[in-house]
């Protein structure tokens, strides 16, 4: 079962991720998927300050993947950008399932290629209005919360994001 938020700005994308945080840990996988500019990486920032990491969290486009190491005693983000990968056998060359059970594995552009890294995952499709649609607020995003596997049927998402 999906859920849906919504966030009107910037701050509120972050925030959403700074809640999840409150519920991540070692092991799970996140799969962020959106436009280019839909908010996958603000997310991240909030993840990354939710789970007190080292490092700015910025779109890892040139470099692929970054590590940041908690600086609390959790468990590492590991944020990834697949957008300039060929396809799964440059996912797999990342070599990410060495440290998938003691991170937080964050890709972002992973739809169709990071399914495979775990049976339990969370998908979260960040989506912006079009820039025809009417609305007083461009800035206005929808992010749909999409659980899969056992890891996350009792997460109570509704609550954590509500």
């Amino acid at each position: 079962m999906s859920f849906v938020a919504v966030a009107d700005s910037a701050e509120a994308t972050r925030r959403l991720g700074e809640r999840l945080a409150s519920v991540l840990r070692a092991g799970d996988l996140l799969i962020l998927t959106g436009g280019l500019g839909a908010g996958k990486t603000t997310f991240a920032q909030g993840l990354g300050a939710g789970m007190s990491v080292r490092g700015d969290i910025t779109s890892p486009t040139f470099v692929i993947a970054r590590v940041h190491p908690s600086l609390v005693g959790g468990p590492a983000l590991v944020h990834v950008d697949a957008y300039r990968l060929g396809g799964v056998a440059e996912l797999d060359d990342l070599d990410l399932d060495t440290s998938l059970d003691d991170a937080v594995t964050v890709v972002e552009w992973g739809e169709d290629l990071a399914e495979g890294l775990a049976e339990d995952r969370l998908e979260i499709s960040l989506i912006r209005p079009r820039s025809t649609d009417p609305g007083p607020n461009p800035d206005v995003r929808q992010l749909r919360f999409s659980p899969v596997g056992a890891r996350w049927t009792d997460s109570r998402l509704d609550e954590v994001l509500a």
